[in-house]
């Protein structure tokens, strides 16, 4: 059986509450810089995107107009990855490279949920009231907009991306299955080259909503995600992660550099509902990335909700000669861009020669200095659904 063709990453899109791309990512990572807001969602706390103009990457307003923001950030963010892998516009890789993208749902009308809620509340919500509500007060085009593969067609749309398309579902775990595919199919010769990604928006009052009735939403005060231990919970993040992979014979034939070697990704669904359960499952999935713990960092997209939070500790206490990074305290929790901002901070440091500063007062996360060769990314969910990838530097 023929080995898996080696995996190389060649452009990396960042959009998030830092900033847009690497050099301004990569300075704020390294002076601690944290963009949140405490007040317009209180008390809950999210981390909204930063200041941008779209028409860099989006220049129809029409195109604009008809994506919801949480497009947009994924869109603005593909065109980087593009202009980073030095595609952009190459219409003969364009119209054969694949998107593999993992998204939510789109913004609920909130004003029509509240009602809806209050008459329930009130007991003034009879069953045919509800369908009444639904059929009458929600716009068809609201519809439209909500559907998760429309960021993958917007994407074709605005940039020319027209392979083949795969959009995943499923919080945290779709980001995770969206690299495995991806690897899988280019080791396995399926694809030469594919975009991969993912965009959150944590600016939503409907979606702030849901999370809250669950009890996994940080209230009052922002606190890094070591340190929420007393007062657990996730702040929504607003970010746009994408990456070009593509099989190293496909990036040398083109000449293309690459930042770093995605070299495996492992994924798991433990059944949270045991006690200990995620911390199993963390160690069942290390053994097959084949790595050390002496040279190794590790990013983590841990969410500040417990019991997972202490659970992935539990794993990592197991293991504290590793350098930890956790992504939460500095972007917030994104979600179904987790797992792919992780795999791009893990590429980037890797390109930079350096892992970039701790952030953290309880002392888990450790400086470390010289160039990391290996770094491991991790994604748990905030309730279901975890993994890891080996990022390695190319030899």
């Amino acid at each position: 059986m023929a080995e898996p063709k080696e995996v190389w990453i060649t452009g990396i899109g960042l959009l998030s509450s830092l900033g847009e791309g690497l050099d301004a990512h990569w300075e704020a990572l390294g002076t601690r810089r944290v963009n949140v807001d405490e007040k317009r969602l209180a008390p809950y706390i999210i981390h909204p995107i930063a200041p941008v103009s779209f028409d860099a990457q989006i220049p129809k307003k029409g195109d604009q107009r008809q994506m919801e923001l949480w497009q947009r950030i994924g869109t603005y963010a593909a065109g980087l990855a593009l202009d980073s892998a030095g595609v952009k516009g190459n219409q003969d890789i364009l119209s054969r490279m694949d998107m593999i993208i993992a998204a939510g749902g789109g913004e609920r009308d909130l004003n029509v949920d509240m009602a809806i809620m209050n008459a329930g509340a009130q007991g003034n919500l009879p069953p045919a009231m509800l369908n009444e509500k639904l059929m009458n007060e929600l716009r068809p085009t609201l519809f439209l907009a909500q559907l998760s593969n429309l960021l993958a067609g917007n994407i074709a749309i605005v940039h020319g991306v027209c392979g083949t398309s795969r959009t995943f579902m499923g919080e945290e775990a779709s980001s995770i299955d969206a690299a495995r595919n991806a690897v899988a199919r280019i080791g396995a010769g399926q694809s030469d080259i594919a975009l991969v990604g993912a965009a959150h928006n944590g600016d939503r009052g409907d979606l702030l909503m849901l999370y809250a009735f669950g009890e996994f939403t940080l209230k009052d005060q922002y606190r890094p995600i070591w340190a929420r231990k007393d007062s657990p919970g996730l702040a929504l993040g607003s970010v746009g992660a994408f990456l070009v992979m593509e099989s190293r014979e496909h990036a040398e034939a083109r000449g293309a550099k690459p930042f770093a070697r995605i070299s495996k990704v492992v994924a798991d669904l433990a059944q949270r509902k045991q006690p200990g359960a995620l911390t199993k499952s963390l160690q069942t999935m290390w053994p097959q990335l084949g790595v050390s713990d002496d040279n190794t960092a590790l990013i983590t997209g841990a969410t500040g909700v417990e019991p997972a939070t202490a659970e992935e500790r539990a794993f990592l206490s197991e293991h504290p000669r590793l350098a930890v990074r956790a992504t939460g305290t500095t972007f917030g929790h994104t979600v179904e861009a987790q797992f792919p901002l992780g795999l791009a901070l893990a590429a980037l440091s890797i390109s930079r020669g350096a892992l970039y500063p701790a952030n953290d007062p309880t002392g888990l996360e450790v400086e470390k200095t010289g160039a990391p060769t290996q770094i491991v990314v991790l994604g748990a969910g905030h309730w279901q659904g975890e993994g890891m990838a080996l990022v390695e530097a190319v030899s």
